[in-house]
């Protein structure tokens, strides 16, 4: 059921949000980009959760609309730092990009993001588009120049971008921030701003000289921005993404530089521009253009079309951090120029967090897609699912790996599989895998039969409002409902008895999954396959959502096969023993010891009087979270020490360790228990503790000195 481009505002039952605004005008066509993923590491699930899923969805559902769409994707493979990786890598900064871009495009079409093209901005293609747009914009004068003063390493003789600049921060004094943030307290900085700059390249301090730069003045787009964005989309655009804008027009805009002095990215195309490239926040935008006239070519039409004509609908898929990017510095880009459209809408996503925290690839936070897909084969409809349940769409959300396991074998399994599985197999029981004939339709029939042409509807109203996680639950709602209503029905139990009834129930049950071929193609383009081979159809069309006489009357399907399979704890709990793994070699790399304690004399530290031990029994403490009841063997004596180590360690693991202890440590009473001494311990910078012990073959009594 295909809502046409006259979008309307309204509510509908089970919403909770505020009703329906979208643009009324008709469009041909649709070009819709996704952000350029940085060519210098892998994809991680925030990266799809906040991107590429939901653009992946949306397309699906235009040409499933049978609507005239291009997918942009590519590489953005410009920028210092894949500059400073292959630095420190001793290779070239294509040697990275090279790399990273095959990993990235091999991931995308093994997890099925469905792109036209994915393209890379390393190509000709871009470095003469972004060349050429830089010209025309030079040309009529769009750039303002300006001389400034920035670092030079004499050395190495070349300018310094921030990131090639560290020293101690003005804030907090960590002796290793770069010019551009410090990473210990968070302070955005000025290169000029550090204590002792010095260069990464030579580690000499660097100067300052005068160099020039070709900026565009955003200030004077002001007056414009706030026409075409606050009053025209104050209604359809998305409440953060809007907000976050009108707080960078408020802030006030300035001119912003377009090159900069670097030897990696497209060369500025100026007989003056010596050893300058765009910088990649200009050249960045530009592949979408780009990587659409490469596409063009390979296809042999027209490509200016899709980005020039105004019945063309531009859609940027993006993450919250590119907002700025996207709505205000690449729209004045492209209205400078003169000749092209601006997106009409910018569903930004917010950040995705991972198990309570922020992802981060420098500290290899992340659950990596490559690593998914090898280690959860088959499964790539299971995380689209996941992420599009626990979609950031106006804030920022979390993923857990309880909470992946819960939703596949609670949901995927226990509803859509377990409806799919048991409508087929009493097929095949009760009718020989053909299609039974219905008959009369009762009172539950008919209200089913309604849903089945509602649901579609309602799916529709959800994505044209780029409401990702409302649609899901739509789309699961028709799981749902052929779930009830074949338990509630119970075929099982009546076939002998009313087998007539058993052959409308089948038929109804029958095209639900019919229909869920459709509906649910866009969330889970894999699911929505195999289920359609099982029903032995080709993928159908919106159009057809909604439609009780898919499969008709004698219509034999294929064996049933299962659509989801449990996701056991053992699975589960390796992904968090891997994450638990990174957290510890993170706080280790971050150990920063302790000052040293005030000095003692030898005299003082001679009367402690540490001997080895043996640990005999132990026990927990009752009704206390750390204290363990042990009995050690000093080789002096048998004795009770209390220490805290429970949460550390099971008390059964503990007979027979040998350990250090401090015997002549005054007694003192814990909970009702007199402790005698004091076992030692390290302490991890994790909070996790070891044991400071001697050798097995050391005896009972020896002293430590």
């Amino acid at each position: 059921m295909w809502l046409s481009d006259n979008w309307f505002s309204c509510k509908f039952a089970g919403s909770n949000q505020k009703g329906f605004m979208q643009n009324k005008k008709q469009f041909k066509r649709y070009t819709v980009t996704s952000a350029l993923p940085y060519a210098n590491g892998p994809l991680h699930i925030g990266h799809l959760a906040g991107v590429y899923v939901p653009a992946d969805l949306y397309v699906r559902y235009l040409r499933s609309n049978e609507k005239d769409v291009v997918f942009i994707g590519g590489s953005d493979e410009h920028g210092v730092p894949i500059t400073i990786k292959a630095w420190q890598q001793g290779v070239t900064p294509q040697d990275i990009v090279d790399k990273y871009h095959e990993l990235i495009k091999k991931s995308f079409a093994e997890f099925g993001i469905s792109f036209d093209i994915y393209s890379r901005t390393s190509n000709k293609i871009h470095h003469e588009t972004s060349s050429e747009m830089f010209k025309k914009m030079y040309d009529e004068g769009k750039f303002i120049e300006k001389y400034t003063e920035q670092y030079y390493d004499e050395s190495h003789q070349t300018f310094l971008s921030d990131r090639y600049i560290i020293g101690t921060c003005p804030i907090c004094s960590y002796e290793k921030a770069y010019g551009d943030q410090c990473e210990n307290c968070g302070t955005s900085l000025n290169a000029t701003d550090l204590i002792n700059p010095r260069s990464v390249l030579s580690g000499k301090e660097p100067v300052l000289r005068k160099t020039k730069h070709w900026y565009l003045p955003l200030d004077q787009y002001t007056d414009w921005l706030k026409e075409w964005i606050l009053e025209g989309h104050k209604v359809d655009w998305k409440t953060n993404v809007y907000g976050q804008v009108k707080s960078w027009i408020d802030q006030g805009l300035q001119p912003r530089a377009v090159t900069r002095d670097l030897n990696w990215g497209v060369k500025v195309p100026l007989s003056e521009a010596e050893g300058k490239v765009l910088y990649v926040w200009f050249d960045a935008p530009i592949g979408y253009i780009s990587a659409t006239r490469e596409w063009a070519e390979q296809k042999g039409v027209e490509w200016e079309k899709w980005w020039k004509d105004p019945e063309t609908r531009l859609i940027h898929f993006i993450g919250k951090d590119n907002i700025v990017f996207h709505c205000i510095i690449f729209p004045i880009m492209l209205k400078a120029e003169g000749s092209y459209i601006v997106p009409d809408n910018v569903p930004a996503f917010e950040f995705l967090n991972l198990e309570g925290q922020k992802i981060s690839t420098s500290n290899n936070w992340a659950v990596w897609l490559h690593e998914y897909l090898v280690e959860f084969k088959g499964k790539q409809d299971v995380l689209r699912y996941v992420l599009l349940a626990n979609a950031p769409e106006t804030k920022d959300n979390d993923f857990t790996w309880k909470d992946f396991q819960t939703r596949n074998n609670s949901e995927l399994v226990a509803i859509l599989g377990n409806f799919v599985n048991r409508t087929l197999v009493l097929t095949h029981k009760y009718f020989d895998a053909l299609v039974p004939q219905a008959s009369q339709f009762n009172e539950d029939d008919l209200k089913a039969i309604a849903e089945i042409e509602a649901i579609p509807e309602r799916i529709s109203m959800s994505l044209e409002n780029f409401r990702f996680r409302e649609a899901l639950a739509e789309m699961m709602n028709l799981a749902r409902l052929g779930n009830k209503y074949l338990t509630d029905n119970e075929p099982w139990k009546i076939f002998k008895s009313d087998p007539d009834r058993v052959k409308s129930v089948l038929n109804i049950s029958l095209q639900i999954c019919a229909n869920l071929t459709i509906v649910a193609a866009p969330f889970l383009p894999f699911t929505a396959k195999k289920l359609s081979e099982m029903l032995n159809i080709g993928q159908m069309k919106w159009k057809e959502a909604g439609n009780i006489h898919l499969l008709k009357p004698g219509h034999r399907i294929n064996n049933p096969e299962l659509l989801f399979e449990k996701i056991e704890d053992e699975t589960i709990n390796a992904q968090i023993e891997k994450l638990n793994a990174t957290s510890r070699a993170n706080q280790n790399d971050k150990f920063v010891p302790n000052p040293l304690k005030e000095p003692v004399q030898y005299d003082e530290f001679a009367k402690m009087d540490i001997r080895t031990g043996t640990i005999l029994e132990a026990e927990k403490v009752a009704k206390t979270k750390k204290l363990m009841k042990l009995t050690i063997d000093t080789g002096i004596d048998k004795r009770t020490v209390v220490s805290g180590i429970a949460e550390h360690y099971d008390a059964k693991d503990l007979i027979g360790r040998k350990v250090c202890i401090l015997v002549n440590l005054a007694p003192k009473e814990l909970r009702g228990i007199t402790s005698h001494g004091m076992i030692l311990m390290a302490e991890n910078p994790d909070g996790s503790l070891g044991f400071v012990a001697p050798p097995d073959n050391y005896v009972d009594g020896t002293e430590i000195k």
